[in-house]
């Protein structure tokens, strides 16, 4: 087989004929979605990229796909666009990728810079929505009409848009319970920025786990937290000083457990002998810190993969069809930074999973 397959080699791997190959890529005619799966996977494993400039023209299509993203720092942004771009480049699109910064107005002003740019857009926005009607449309990303879009994390799930989030609150609740059934009464939250909605749900599940066992709630252990590193060194050494200190620590995303670590280190302090420190989103660092954190995994890159699956879909798709609204999985993955108050080392018990 040679290094830049043609479409025909390509139909005689997938044993379909050109003209299917052909519908598939150009979004034209019937297409059944196991065939269609099929082909896809066939030109992902022989790396067929088709002849971009032909398929412009013939389609009236930019091959391009828009991406706006509340912001493009840290490890949790890079792994959704690095996934977003490998599984558009394996269909032969390339992303156009822009911050909006969570702002109502610079995320419009994004949206309709790219609008005739792309054929579909991929959107997070994860601003709560205000309890007001007139508020919150106004609040709302303001979509081109005619444009598919699939939301990422959305404040809500609407007929309008494919939608897919994370079980964010499922998955707060479920670290928090195990750090309840590891001995842990006094528990402390860095919470994510006000008005964002991963923060508000993970907030949400951290209260319903204390709830669930009678550990009452104690404000002064909540402090603010802007998802940066930097934000939760701040916070843990905050933490640190209180005359009632918590014997662990659940900061709203690894990024601020990250910092949150270096601040209980600079006080000559372990974890998790003296603390127990635990994130969420298991960046790829989070197993590589001594001890590895635990945390809350949400497969990053396969997430955004999906989003771009379902924008092909959609912009695939003739006529009027249902919104597909998905909540992807949040694992728990206990680590060497959480053990009983006081203890050198893990629990090696099981812990309870998570529970919807």
């Amino acid at each position: 087989m040679s290094s830049s397959p043609s479409i025909r080699e390509v139909a005689r791997f997938a044993k379909v004929s050109v003209a299917t190959i052909s519908r598939v890529l150009n979004g034209k005619g019937a297409i059944r979605e196991s065939t269609r799966t099929h082909v896809l996977a066939a030109i992902a494993e022989l790396g067929y990229v088709p002849h971009s400039a032909a398929r412009s023209l013939s389609t009236r299509r930019t091959l391009s796909l828009g991406v706006v993203l509340p912001d493009l720092h840290g490890e949790f942004f890079s792994e959704l666009i690095r996934g977003i771009d490998l599984a558009a480049r394996r269909t032969g699109y390339h992303i156009l990728v822009s911050g909006s910064h969570s702002k109502s107005a610079e995320a419009n002003a994004v949206l309709a810079a790219l609008h005739g740019r792309v054929d579909g857009l991929i959107v997070m926005s994860p601003v709560q929505q205000p309890a007001d009607a007139k508020a919150a449309k106004a609040a709302r990303p303001s979509i081109p009409p005619g444009v598919p879009v699939v939301m990422l994390n959305a404040a809500d799930e609407t007929s309008l848009h494919d939608s897919i989030r994370i079980d964010n609150r499922g998955g707060a609740r479920a670290l928090v319970e195990h750090l309840l059934y590891l001995g842990h009464r006094r528990i402390a939250m860095i919470s994510g920025p006000e008005g964002n909605l991963d923060a508000a749900e993970r907030m949400l599940g951290y209260r319903e786990a204390l709830a669930a066992r009678d550990v009452p709630f104690v404000e002064e252990w909540v402090l603010a937290g802007d998802f940066r590193e930097e934000s939760g060194f701040r916070a843990g050494q905050r933490i640190l000083e209180l005359e009632s200190r918590p014997t662990a620590i659940f900061a709203a995303n690894d990024a601020m457990a990250i910092g949150c670590f270096a601040a209980v280190r600079e006080r000559g302090l372990e974890v998790p002998g003296d603390i127990s420190i635990a994130g969420f989103d298991d960046v790829p660092m989070s197993r590589y810190l001594s001890p590895g954190l635990t945390s809350v995994r949400v497969a990053i890159a396969e997430l955004g993969a999906r989003a771009v699956e379902r924008l092909l879909i959609a912009v695939d798709a003739v006529g009027e069809r249902p919104r597909h609204h998905e909540v992807v999985a949040a694992t728990l993955v206990p680590r060497g930074s959480t053990a009983p108050p006081g203890g050198p080392t893990q629990s090696t018990a099981t812990p309870r999973r998570n529970s919807r």
